[in-house]
This record gives structure tokens, sequence and C-alpha cells, in this order.
């Protein structure tokens, strides 16, 4: 490349001012254009971008001067969106998930493949210093050979603060789906691929009650399981424990935690970029009866790798990358793929009582294996 990779975004929601903060101040993109149902939104996105016009989707795909669409939309529309943009000839870079089913996203790469494009999907959190110092302390053998790990993400639920949350209680909704994505990519980038998977999930509440905004007091009924646990099966033979849920009210549980032959390693929030790394070396351990506080011998391991200063987008600047470095991008459409895979058969996993085999696989990403300033240039990462 020898200039920006030109953005066009379709969906200025919510989600989007994430996404204009961060493509504002990474040289690597530049927008372009912007499409959404809203024209007042669209235009207010617009005009934080230099030269930015709005378009109607059809023009946007059309557009010479744009070279990738974001694809910020609804998930229902994520793989519809991403198929008429690589038959227009982009690249494509969206919100997870990547599809809505597992069939719908091969649909997806299968099209990138046959044109020769790019497609990338987030979550980019994985390429923050957070899970990216977690795991150069993996791949430098600090706590010896990785056998396990532990993922939470527990909460009493999104009707509390969200004002229209019905659709997290219906059929593509769930913990699973909202939140899987950030942790179960940080699992893959950790300890690579998964083979099999087992899981059960249950509905403790058959209604919810709306806690803020115009519809405060309503009550709407829960169409699908609120909590989700699965075993995950490595292909390295590392076995993950994974607990989704939107029904506990408290909890002390990390968010991810990885065991290992010679000690242990304390993740970040995958839901964020950066974060503290604390690792535990059984080299340090008290002696038993000693009556050394556990909690002392956990050191931090300090800033070590990945994007510094990371946000949402950052996934699509390390493949504006490179596309001009000619190597495979970190947020990729097989990583994507994958993870959704992994949700789908945990879920069919828990429907039908049994253990499921994955029908895909992915190559462990490439690590980013120092911490990378993307806002002063283009370095090699």
């Amino acid at each position: 490349m020898s200039g920006p990779l030109r953005v066009g975004v379709v969906g200025a929601g919510v989600i989007s001012a994430q996404y204009s903060a961060s493509l504002a101040r990474l040289p690597q993109l530049r927008v372009s254009a912007v499409s959404d149902l809203s024209t007042e939104r669209a235009a207010a996105l617009a005009a934080e971008h230099e030269g930015a016009r709005v378009l109607p989707l059809e023009e946007l795909l059309a557009a010479e001067d744009v070279d990738v669409v974001l694809n910020l939309t609804l998930p229902r529309t994520h793989a519809d969106i991403a198929l008429q943009a690589l038959a227009a000839g982009k690249h494509v870079y969206g919100e997870k998930p990547l599809a809505m089913h597992v069939d719908e996203g091969r649909e997806v790469v299968k099209a990138a493949a046959a044109a020769g494009l790019r497609v990338g999907c987030a979550p980019d959190t994985v390429l923050g210093t957070g899970v990216q110092t977690a795991r150069a302390v993996l791949d430098a053998g600090e706590i010896g050979v990785a056998h396990s790990a532990t993922a939470f993400m527990t909460t009493p639920g999104h009707e509390r603060w969200h004002p229209s949350p019905d659709f997290y209680y219906q059929p593509g909704g769930g913990p699973l789906l909202d939140m899987g994505p950030y942790y179960i990519t940080s699992l893959v980038h950790l300890l690579g691929p998964v083979q099999r998977v087992v899981g059960v999930s249950w509905r403790p509440q058959q209604q919810r009650t709306i806690g803020a905004g115009p519809r405060a007091g309503q009550s709407f009924d829960v169409t699908i399981d609120s909590s989700v646990a699965g075993v995950l099966v490595h292909a390295s033979g590392a076995v993950s424990t994974l607990v989704m849920s939107f029904d506990t009210w408290a909890a002390r549980l990390p968010r991810i935690e990885v065991h290992g032959t010679a000690g242990s390693l304390s993740v970040p929030d995958p839901n964020h970029f950066e974060g503290c790394v604390q690792v535990y070396s059984a080299a340090s351990a008290p002696a038993p009866g000693e009556g050394a506080d556990e909690a002392g011998n956990w050191k931090d391991a300090g800033v070590r790798a990945g994007y510094v200063g990371a946000g949402r987008g950052y996934g699509l600047a390390d493949l504006a990358l490179a596309l001009g470095q000619g190597r495979a991008h970190r947020a990729s459409d097989e990583v994507a793929l994958h993870v959704l895979d992994v949700m789908e058969c945990v879920q069919r996993a828990a429907d039908t009582r049994s253990s499921v085999e994955l029908s895909t696989t992915c190559r462990r990403p490439e690590p980013i294996a120092a911490p990378v300033d993307l806002t002063a240039g283009a370095p090699t990462a």
C-alpha cells in the first residue's frame, strides 16, 4: 500500500463512537465515507473525519475511494453486508460475531478466498497489551507447559442498565454469543484452537424486568438459556473451563487464569485492551506450613507486548499493515469462524447433553512480540 487504507463505515450506531476515536488517530486508516439508515447519525460520524461524506450503501460499496468496509451493523446483517462488500471488490472488517451461524460464516470466508480479499473481525481486544503480554509470558515458558485455563463472565443481566434489553434474551442473544467472543478468542490466542467441547445451560428466570430508560418497569419473556458453561479441549491438550452468565449477582471469580506445570497466570478482562498481568511461579511458592501469604507471590509481569493505547479498530489497522507487509492479519475471519463454531458447539452440546467435535480449526495468530505504538506510524508488528 502506498497510503492509508481508505475506510467506508457501514453502521453509525453506539459502537461506532469507539471505532471513530481510534480511526481518527491511526495513520494506517482514513475514513472516506459513512452509510447508515439514519442520515443524521451518518452525518455526525462523517463530520469527525475530514473529507468523509455520507453515501447510501450501494454508492459506498461502489466508491473508488473505499478500500475496506467497516461493518458495524447489527449481528443479523453481518454476513449479508460482508458478502455484498466482497462482491464489490472491497476488503471487510466487522464487529463480532462474524455471522449469526457457522454456515453463514463459511460463505463469507469462501467468498473472500475466491475474490483474493481480506476479512477481519472483532474482537481485537486480544491485540492490546493485556492479552499479548500474557501470551509473551506463556510463550517464554514462565509457567511451564500450560495445561488448563478458566474463563468467567458473570453479571446479573443487562436489563438493569440497557433500555431495550429484550434481544439479549432471545435466539441469537445470550451471554455466550454476547460476551463469549472476547473470552474464547483470548483462549485461542493463548492456548490455540479447540477440538472438542461439552456444555450445559440453564434458565433460572422466565421473565426479566427492565430497570432503566423509558420502558423501566416493563417485563419481557426470556426465551433462551441465560447461563452457559462449557469445557473446551484444545488441540494442544490443554482444557479450558468457560462460564458465561446473566444470572450472577456478585462473584469474586477471575476473568481468565491459565495454569501450567510451573506456575499460574492471571489475565485481565478480555473486553478491554489493557490491564495488569500477574504471574505465580512454583519456584517461589511457600513451603507447606510456612504460613506465607499466597497472594504476595503473584508478581506483576509489566507491559511486554501488544498494541499500546489500543482501542476498537486496531484490528483493522493490523489488517492494513498486514496487506502492506504480505502477512496474515491477526483479527482474522479464520479465527472468528472458529470462535463462532466453538460457541455453536457448546450450545449444541448443552442442548443434546453430549460431547461435540468442532468442524473448524485455525492457526494460532502470530504474537505482537513487543509493545508497539501504531499512532507513531506504520511499524512492523
